[in-house]
């Protein structure tokens, strides 16, 4: 594993500084819903990653989200989100990064979150703790969601006539939370709240690749992720809640007003 460990840091960082030079240069936008947008750049940095991986663990499947990645059947799959928070990318908003995990036998076992405006590679191996470039971070100490700095997200649905929108979360945390932010990349979110940046995060309908590598990077800091009744966390499923583990069971109450 460590080998992976290293090559998925070093991955990440090729698409991070691939996003930098394209940023400001976008030659394409097309949209996958109606506001829903990829851009030339997620699609090349996927070619990428995918070609990388592909060299080095060629029997090995890949889940991309932009469709590229090999669908072989094999126990060793790798999460991947080329370009997280492209609306953020879109518009020049310096707020996004590259997201790689490695699912082995249905159970994250390395991660990398890269961010390259801020130069920082969050990552992690089971059992083995969690890192922002080399020295080991740990979630927060806060213990009440009123001194808390809480971060969610919209789901791209949220046009739509869906009775999971999220608005009413957001107003129940918003007048009991310190502050609510909404940067706009979930994996920069859960990188964020490993560090200690943040203290809670919670979302409806992220896709597998926006939370893969930053589940791992959470728990390995010390956080907890479930869902929103607080049960096991399912990669594939609609909710997360994640937190510093303190302030859990208080956003789960939330959640149910």
């Amino acid at each position: 594993m460590p080998d992976q460990y290293e090559l998925i840091q070093d991955i990440a960082k090729q698409a991070g500084d691939c996003q930098m030079a394209y940023l400001g240069n976008i030659s394409s936008i097309e949209y996958k819903g109606s506001i829903d947008i990829v851009t030339d750049v997620d699609k090349r940095c996927e070619e990428l990653i995918v070609n990388a991986i592909t060299k080095s663990f060629p029997d090995d499947a890949i889940l991309a989200e932009e469709g590229s990645g090999s669908q072989k059947k094999s126990s060793r799959c790798w999460i991947v989100d080329p370009l997280d928070g492209t609306v953020n990318y879109a518009h020049g908003l310096p707020i996004f990064c590259v997201s790689i995990a490695l699912e082995v036998d249905g159970q994250i076992q390395c991660a990398a979150i890269y961010d390259p405006n801020r130069d920082e590679m969050f990552s992690a191996m089971r059992g083995q703790g969690a890192y922002l470039n080399g020295d080991k971070i740990g979630v927060s100490s806060q213990k009440i969601v009123k001194q808390s700095l809480l971060a969610t997200g919209f789901a791209y649905n949220v046009h739509e006539e869906e009775s999971l929108d999220n608005l009413s979360h957001f107003c129940n945390f918003v007048k009991r939370a310190r502050a609510i932010r909404r940067p706009g990349s979930a994996a920069i979110d859960l990188a964020w709240l490993a560090s200690g940046r943040m203290d809670g995060f919670w979302e409806l309908f992220l896709k597998p690749w926006d939370m893969a590598a930053g589940v791992l990077i959470l728990q390995e800091a010390g956080g907890t992720v479930t869902d929103f009744s607080g049960q096991g966390f399912d990669l594939y499923g609609t909710e997360i809640l994640a937190s510093n583990t303190y302030i859990h069971e208080e956003m789960i109450d939330i959640l149910h007003l």
